[in-house]
């Protein structure tokens, strides 16, 4: 009988394989249905690779979507092979260069890692544990539909 292993023997917590699943999870971030967690652990994962000196932040982009306002910076993070954006803070506008408009034609390398061995190997990583609860809260419980007799009120 097979042990139930939570890690991937060949997903070593390289910068390479990091990088890749950062990218993964972002990726399927832009379409779940709560994607919360999904940028939170990416975010832990840019800041650890960050401090440990695995990856760095290069400058400031305008961004594409900007939310609230006609515009709005990201700051740009190498790691590996890969590009990312993250939301900037005070100290990023004082130090990063802004470089300007993002480039539409620099796209990162196809990565190989599932969604499901990106966020173990980033939950492993950072230390996050994944909360399910917001299936319960989101929905409302069911509700049977009232039917009256013909000529009855509903009041």
């Amino acid at each position: 009988m097979k042990a139930d292993n939570n890690e991937h023997p060949h997903l070593r917590p390289t910068v390479e394989n990091l990088s890749q699943a950062i990218f993964t999870v972002n990726r399927h971030a832009k379409t779940a249905p709560n994607p919360k967690f999904l940028y939170k652990l990416k975010q832990e994962a840019l800041l650890k690779l960050i401090r440990e000196g695995k990856a760095q932040k290069i400058g400031l982009h305008f961004s594409s979507n900007p939310k609230y306002s006609q515009q709005q910076s990201d700051v740009l993070v190498e790691c590996g092979n890969y590009s990312f954006h993250l939301p900037p803070t005070k100290i990023d506008f004082e130090k990063l260069p802004h470089l300007g408009k993002l480039n539409e034609y620099v796209r990162n390398p196809r990565s190989s890692i599932s969604l499901t061995q990106g966020k173990k190997l980033l939950m492993t990583y950072t230390g996050l544990k994944e909360n399910n609860d917001f299936h319960n809260s989101n929905k409302k419980p069911y509700e049977k539909p009232v039917f009256k007799k013909l000529g009855e009120s509903y009041f």
